[in-house]
């Protein structure tokens, strides 16, 4: 039998991190495309993506207190925190949108 897991214990998994890099490029392409502005390259939709996730995460943490979301939530939830994010930047630097 193994002894409970502890704080110190706890094992790192490398897919994590992927996870992470993929839902923030998922994301930030969709909205990306969404946002009729296009992408903003592999990097930048990561990067967009990964911010927006940590918005849609604290948009839906007040909405929803204690849920939990699958990959697909993640994703969902991600894609709306990147739009917000999108919308935030052209109020404050204006629109790339072609008219």
């Amino acid at each position: 039998m193994r002894p409970p897991k502890t704080g110190a214990q706890h094992e790192e998994v490398p897919g994590g991190l992927i996870a992470w890099l993929l839902v923030g490029l998922i994301a930030g392409w969709l909205a990306g495309q969404f946002m009729r502005g296009g992408g903003y390259a592999v990097v930048g939709d990561i990067i967009i993506g990964i911010i927006g996730a940590f918005i849609g995460g604290f948009v839906f943490s007040l909405l929803l207190p204690g849920s939990s979301v699958g990959l697909i939530g993640s994703i969902v939830v991600a894609f709306i925190g990147a739009v917000i994010l999108i919308a935030l930047a052209r109020l404050v630097m204006g629109s790339r949108a072609p008219a």
